[in-house]
């Protein structure tokens, strides 16, 4: 899990500087003018920065959980470099849906890590849909929390009060799925019959 660890020492670095350092952040968050006048590095470094202190702890738990177990099954396939290039490719596609809807929004900015966490919950998800995972240390199967997720990212992205880039979740969701499904494309026949025999734990 070195990739891991490597990623949340990171993000917690960059995240803590941002707090501190307004004109940082401002330089580094999603904001679509900027990414227009071609600093595409902002698809990226939006990735490393966060809200506040409660948004970066929910999404490095969910990192070091889940990413320890996505590392080690996509190493043996990719490597661990190719880990983490699935890992920064994720931030970067999940927050491309946002930018082609709000290119124009001079108002509009994102930042956090979730779509790529959630990239990488969901590729777990797919490994082990009947596995317990902890919302709020409420327990619930893994596929029932995804399909939870998934219907409130599409309701809540739809009401748009909350301030949440849901967009970013849900397509990382969805590239955490897709890059998973291509790299080993055994894992649907898997999926199916693990999904088909709850009580075999997964």
């Amino acid at each position: 899990m070195v990739i891991t660890i490597a990623l949340i020492a990171l993000t917690c670095a960059i995240s803590f500087t941002g707090f501190q350092n307004r004109d940082m952040l401002e330089r580094l968050i999603f904001w679509p003018p900027a990414v227009n006048r071609g600093e595409y590095h902002r698809l990226l470094t939006h990735g490393f920065l966060h809200a506040d202190g409660q948004h970066l702890l929910f999404n490095m738990i969910t990192l070091f959980f889940f990413g320890r177990a996505i590392e080690g099954f996509f190493s043996r396939y990719i490597g661990m470099t190719g880990f983490a290039l699935f890992y920064l490719s994720a931030v970067v596609i999940a927050i491309l849906p946002s930018y082609l809807k709000h290119r124009g929004d001079s108002r509009y900015r994102s930042l956090g890590a979730s779509g790529a966490v959630s990239a990488v919950l969901f590729a777990y998800i797919l490994l082990a849909p009947w596995q317990t995972i902890y919302v709020f240390f409420f327990p619930i199967p893994a596929i029932i929390y995804a399909l939870l997720f998934t219907a409130y990212g599409l309701y809540a992205g739809r009401l748009g009060h909350d301030h949440i880039n849901h967009s970013a979740h849900l397509w990382g969701a969805a590239y955490g799925l897709t890059f998973a499904l291509c790299m080993e494309p055994r894992l649907g026949p898997v999926f199916v019959e693990r999904l088909l025999q709850p009580l075999a734990g997964g």
